[in-house]
Parts: C-alpha cells; structure tokens; sequence
C-alpha cells in the first residue's frame, strides 16, 4: 500500500458537486493499494499514519502524533498512485489493485483508524472526486508498505 499522508487545517472531497466529507484539523491521507497487499500491509500503514508524530508540541517541534491531537482524518482512495511513468508517456496502472479487493482494504483500514477512536472520513470509492486540502506546514510524508517487509 502507497499513502501520501498531508497535515492538514481542513480537508474536504467533492462529488457531483456535493460535499461528501468534511475534516477539520487532522490528516488528509491519498491511498493506494497494490496487487499482493494482505491486511498486514492496512495495519502497518495505518499504525504508520495514526502515530506519526508530525504534530507541534508547546515547543513547536513536530513531537505530537494524531492519537494526541484528538485530529480527524480523511482517508481517499487514489489508485494512481501505483502509476508507472517510467516507460513512454502514458503511465501503467498494472500495480493496483483489482477495484474489489482493494475497496475491501480501503473500508478495513478506516475500520482501524475509527477502532483506535479516531474521527474518520472517506471519499467515495471509485468515483470522480475533488479533493480540497490546506496543508498545513507544508507537511507531507510519503509511506510504503512495501518497503518495511
């Protein structure tokens, strides 16, 4: 699994011209799932996002995770991510995931997040999405399962 993980002020994700999820200050989190990816990979990536500790403290260095800020999040699918840009110009989606197994990852690691007590959003699965974000910082992690097994 991929996550592009923004610290955020607010998020939100616009379909149809509807709002259909809302954070306030929290994470936004653009999530991919690859072929092969187990529920090892959701839990470790979702143990990754909700401990990061890229939050300020009193000091105000980046000391405080999600779990101490009392953040929301907003989970989106986004499987291009697994895009392949390497050969011509037209990228290869060959690494995502078939759309079934993937929106049962998807649904699996916002069950995880809302398990540790955490306000969780999504986008809407597979649809055409308008993602509005004020990142905060700047302040954007890249993760990959992939690379811790």
């Amino acid at each position: 699994m991929r996550a592009v993980v923004q610290k955020c002020l607010h998020s939100s994700v616009v379909v149809d011209n509807l709002e259909t999820a809302r954070i306030g200050p929290g994470l936004m989190v653009l999530l991919a799932v690859k072929k092969g990816d187990e529920l090892r990979d959701a839990e470790y990536l979702m143990d990754k996002i909700i401990n990061l500790r890229i939050f300020e403290d009193e000091q105000g260095k980046m000391n405080l995770s999600l779990l101490d800020t009392a953040g929301e999040l907003l989970l989106v699918s986004q499987f291009t991510l697994c895009g392949d840009a390497r050969k011509g110009r037209r990228p290869s989606f060959s690494e995502a995931e078939d759309p079934e197994a993937a929106k049962e990852l998807f649904a699996y690691c916002a069950e995880l997040g809302r398990a540790r007590n955490i306000r969780v959003k999504t986008g809407i699965f597979a649809a055409h999405m308008q993602v509005n974000i004020c990142n905060d910082g700047p302040c954007t992690i890249l993760l990959d399962s992939e690379k811790t097994f």
